[in-house]
C-alpha cells in the first residue's frame, strides 16, 4: 500500500518538464497573451449573458454581479500570474500542481480543465454556426436540418458549420503559434471595436429611470431567486463562465518569450480588459430598456440596437462577433492541445500525444482534440455538458489558489523565485480558494452531478491506464 500512496502523491521533478518543454518554440510577446487572453474571455457571452442574466435574476445590479466575478477571477489570475512565471510549462495548472501536490492532483486538476476547453470549444462553435445562419437567413441562404442540427435534434444528423469551423481552426494553429496568435491580434481588435461600437452608440438612447430600482425586491421565481443579494449571488455564478478564459493563456506559458514578465502582464491584462468591457456593456444594456425585455431574446445586444433604430450598427456588431468567435476557438483549442500533449509527454495518457513534429508542434494531441471537439460540437447534443466548463474550471482555480502555499515553501530551492508574486500572501490566496469554492456552491445541482461524473471517469483512466504508464515511476 505505501508504494501504490508513494507513486500517486509524487511531486514531478521540474527539471523534467523544463527539459521535455524546451524543444517548444518561444514566440508569445505580451501583446500576443494579452490578445489570447481577450479573444478567448470577450466571446459570446459578452453580447449575451447581460440580459439574460439581469432578465432573470439580477435586474440593473447584474453590473455587481460581473464585478464580482471579475474579483473572483481576478483573486485567481494573481495565483496563475506567480505560478506560470515560477513554472513556465505546458499544460499550466496540470503540470504546477503535479509538481507541488503530486501526480493525482496534478490529474485531477489536468482533467478539470481538459473539460473546459473541449466543451468551450464545441459551445462556441455551435455558436458561431447558429449566429451565422442567422446573418445569412436574410439573403435567402438556408441549409437543410440535417446539416444544421445535432444528432437527433430537430431531424439533424450533423451541425456542417461547427464542424467545419473547428477543422479550420485546428488548420491554422498546425502551421504553429505566431501564425496563429497574428490572425488572433487582427481578429480581438476588430471584436473590441464591435464592443466599443456597441457602447458609443447605445449610450445614445440610455435612460436613466431603467437603474430604478437598482437592486430589485427579493424573490423566487420559476428560475431560482431574483433580486436583492440571493441574485445577485446567483448571477456571479452564471456570469463567472465569461472570465474562465483568461486561465487558457497559461498553457501556453512554455511558448511565451521570457515568460516571469510575459505571462503575468498578459493574464492580468487581459482580465482588466475584459472586465471593463463587460461592466460597461451590461450598463449600456440595461440603460437602453428595462431589464425585463430581455427575458426572451438570445441575442439582447443585437435586439436592443434595432429595437432603437440601429439595424445597420447591429448588423456590423453581430457580423464582427460572428468572425470574432473565431478568437476564442483559437485561444480554447491552443490550450488545449497543449495540454493533452502534456497528458503524453507525461504517459498518463498515449505517448504519441506528446511527440511534437518535424516545426516542434504539438499536432498529434491537436488531431485528437479537433475529432473529440467535433464530435461533441457538430454530432452530439451536448447542452447538458455546458456546465462543466465553469464547474471543472473551479476545481482547478481551488487547487491553482492553495498551491500557492506549497509555491512559496519551494521558491529559491528547487524552484526558482517566481517573476511576479502573489501580493498580501497568505490572505489573497485564502481568499481566492475561498471566493471560488462560494462561486462553485453557486452551480446548481446538475452542474455539480455531472462534474462529479466527470471526475470519476478520469480518475479510472488514471488507475487503469495512465499509472501504470506513467514516465514518472518508469523511470524509478
Amino acid at each position: 500500500m505505501g508504494g501504490f500512496t508513494q507513486k500517486i502523491f509524487k511531486k514531478e521533478d521540474p527539471s523534467v518538464y523544463q527539459d521535455k518543454d524546451s524543444h517548444l518554440e518561444r514566440t508569445l510577446r505580451v501583446r500576443d497573451v494579452i490578445a489570447l487572453g481577450v479573444g478567448t474571455i470577450v466571446s459570446t457571452a459578452i453580447f449575451t449573458l447581460p440580459g439574460i442574466v439581469a432578465a432573470q435574476h439580477t435586474g440593473p445590479a447584474v453590473v455587481i454581479s460581473f464585478i464580482l466575478a471579475a474579483v473572483v477571477a481576478a483573486l485567481v489570475s494573481f495565483a496563475y500570474a506567480e505560478m506560470s512565471s515560477t513554472m513556465p510549462y505546458a499544460g499550466s495548472a496540470y503540470s504546477w500542481i503535479n509538481v507541488v501536490f503530486g501526480e493525482i492532483f496534478g490529474w485531477i486538476a489536468g482533467w478539470a480543465l481538459l473539460a473546459e476547453y473541449i466543451i468551450a470549444v464545441a459551445f462556441v462553435a455551435s455558436g458561431f454556426s447558429a449566429n451565422l445562419r442567422g446573418l445569412i437567413s436574410p439573403l435567402g441562404i438556408q441549409l437543410p436540418d440535417a446539416l444544421t442540427h445535432t444528432l437527433g435534434a430537430s431531424g439533424g444528423v450533423i451541425d456542417i458549420i461547427a464542424a467545419i469551423v473547428i477543422i479550420l481552426t485546428a488548420l491554422l494553429l498546425s502551421f504553429g503559434v505566431s501564425e496563429a496568435a497574428r490572425v488572433e491580434n487582427i481578429l480581438v481588435v476588430l471584436k473590441v471595436f464591435a464592443v466599443l461600437l456597441f457602447i458609443v452608440v447605445g449610450l445614445t438612447v440610455v435612460h436613466p429611470e431603467n437603474y430604478v430600482p437598482f437592486i430589485p425586491e427579493y424573490k423566487e421565481t420559476a428560475n431560482g431567486a431574483f433580486g436583492g443579494w440571493q441574485g445577485i449571488y446567483v448571477g456571479v455564478s452564471m456570469i463567472f463562465l465569461a472570465y474562465i478564459g483568461f486561465d487558457s493563456i497559461a498553457a501556453n506559458s512554455a511558448e511565451a518569450i521570457n515568460p516571469q514578465k510575459t505571462m503575468p502582464r498578459g493574464i492580468m491584462g487581459s482580465l482588466i480588459i475584459a472586465a471593463t468591457l463587460f461592466v460597461a456593456v451590461s450598463l449600456v444594456l440595461i440603460g437602453m430598456f428595462k431589464y425585463s425585455a430581455y427575458g426572451t431574446t438570445a441575442e439582447p445586444v443585437g435586439w436592443a440596437l434595432r429595437q432603437s433604430g440601429f439595424g445597420v450598427v447591429a448588423a456590423i456588431v453581430q457580423g464582427i462577433s460572428v468572425i470574432g468567435m473565431f478568437t476564442a476557438l483559437i485561444g480554447m483549442m491552443l490550450a488545449g492541445s497543449r495540454l493533452v500533449y502534456s497528458f503524453g509527454r507525461d504517459g498518463l495518457l498515449p505517448s504519441w500525444l506528446g511527440k511534437l513534429n518535424k516545426k516542434h508542434l504539438p499536432n498529434n494531441s491537436l488531431i485528437v482534440l479537433t475529432i473529440v471537439a467535433v464530435i461533441l460540437g457538430a454530432v452530439t447534443p451536448f447542452e447538458f455538458l455546458a456546465q462543466l466548463i465553469s464547474a471543472g474550471t473551479l476545481v482547478a482555480f481551488m487547487f491553482v489558489s492553495i498551491g500557492i502555499f506549497a509555491l512559496r515553501r519551494r521558491a529559491g530551492k528547487d524552484l526558482p523565485e517566481p517573476g511576479f508574486k502573489m501580493p498580501f500572501f497568505p490572505v489573497l490566496p485564502i481568499l481566492g480558494f475561498l471566493s471560488t469554492a462560494i462561486v462553485f456552491w453557486g452551480l446548481d445541482s446538475k452542474a455539480k452531478l455531472y462534474t462529479l461524473a466527470w471526475f470519476i471517469f478520469g480518475l479510472a483512466i488514471y488507475f487503469i491506464y495512465g499509472l501504470q504508464h506513467s514516465k514518472k515511476h518508469i523511470k524509478d
